[in-house]
C-alpha cells in the first residue's frame, strides 16, 4: 500500500499526488490551506517518503492510484505535481469515473525529452552509489526556480528537501527516477479527458517548461492554463500561497456531487 496522510472529515477527498524526488509533504501549504472544507488526502510514491521501493512505472503508479481512490471513495479532485500529474493524465484518461477534477501542475504529456533522459539515467547511476547530498547542488536548479534559490529565506525548504532525500532508500529513488526517464507519452490520450482541468505551471520550470503545460491545456477540451511567475518546477512549495489560492478557486466553482466515502488507514496529516 501507499504511505498516505488522510485528514478526514465528510468533505470531498481531494488526492495529492507528488512529484520526482519529494513526497506528499510538498503540499503541506495546500493541505493547510484546504483541510476546513474537503478531506485531504497524499499519496507517497514507491521509494519516496514513506513508501518502502517496489515498481513505479507510470502504469503501476496508475494502478496503485486508483486502488486508493476507490478506497477513499471515488470520484475524487486530483491534484498532481510533475510525477503525479503523469499518473493524473492516465487516470483521468484511463479511469474518468475515478476522476472529478483534474489540477495539473508543472507537468507534461510528452515522453522525456532524450538530453533531459540522459540525465537522469546519469542521476540515477550516481545518487545510487554517492546519494543525493553530494549532487544536491546540480539538481536543485532543476527542482527549484532561480527566484526561489535565489533567496535566504527558502532555505529551510532547501536543506528539508536534501536531507528527506539523504535519508531515503537509494534503490528506490534510482527506481523512481528511471521511471520518468523512460515513460511513454501519453499526448494522444488527451482528447479522452472529460473532467474539468486546471493547468498551472511556473514560469521558469526548467524540467517541465510552459510549452508542455500550453500543449496539455490545448489538448482537453474547456482546460484552463495559469502561469506562475518567478517560480520553478515545484510550484506548491515556491509559491505555495498561489497554487493554494488556485485549487480554492477551481475547486470551488464546480459543483459538489452526492456520494459517500469509505475510509482509508491514516496517519496524521502534513500541515
Amino acid at each position: 500500500m501507499l504511505a498516505s496522510t488522510d485528514t478526514g472529515g465528510d468533505g470531498e477527498v481531494v488526492l495529492f499526488g507528488h512529484g520526482l524526488l519529494f513526497g506528499g509533504w510538498m503540499f503541506r501549504a495546500q493541505v493547510a490551506a484546504l483541510r476546513a472544507r474537503y478531506r485531504c488526502v497524499t499519496v507517497d510514491w514507491p521509494g519516496q517518503g514513506d513508501t518502502p521501493a517496489g515498481p513505479c512505472d507510470m502504469d503501476t503508479l496508475t494502478a496503485r492510484a486508483a486502488q486508493v481512490i476507490r478506497a477513499v471513495g471515488a470520484p475524487v479532485h486530483w491534484v498532481g505535481l510533475s510525477m503525479g500529474g503523469f499518473v493524473g493524465l492516465r487516470l483521468a484518461a484511463r479511469h474518468p469515473d475515478l476522476v472529478r477534477s483534474l489540477v495539473l501542475l508543472d507537468t507534461s504529456a510528452d515522453a522525456e525529452d532524450p538530453g533531459r533522459a540522459r540525465e537522469h539515467r546519469l542521476l540515477a547511476l550516481v545518487q545510487r552509489w554517492v546519494g543525493m547530498r553530494p549532487i544536491a547542488g546540480c539538481v536543485a536548479p532543476v527542482v527549484f526556480g532561480p527566484a526561489f534559490l535565489a533567496d535566504p529565506a527558502n532555505g529551510p525548504v532547501v536543506g528539508e528537501w536534501v536531507g528527506r532525500l539523504a535519508r531515503g532508500d537509494r534503490a528506490g529513488i534510482r527506481r523512481a527516477v528511471l521511471a520518468v526517464a523512460d515513460r511513454a507519452p501519453v499526448a494522444a490520450e488527451l482528447h479522452r479527458i472529460t473532467a474539468p482541468t486546471l493547468v498551472v505551471v511556473g514560469a521558469d520550470d526548467l524540467a517541465t517548461p510552459p510549452d508542455h503545460a500550453e500543449r496539455i491545456a490545448a489538448g482537453i477540451r474547456g482546460a484552463r492554463l495559469e502561469l506562475l511567475s518567478d517560480c520553478g518546477h515545484s510550484s506548491s512549495l515556491e509559491r505555495p500561497d498561489a497554487v493554494s489560492a488556485l485549487l480554492s478557486e477551481f475547486l470551488g466553482s464546480l459543483p459538489a456531487p452526492v456520494r459517500g466515502a469509505r475510509s482509508l488507514r491514516r496517519r496524521p496529516a502534513a500541515g
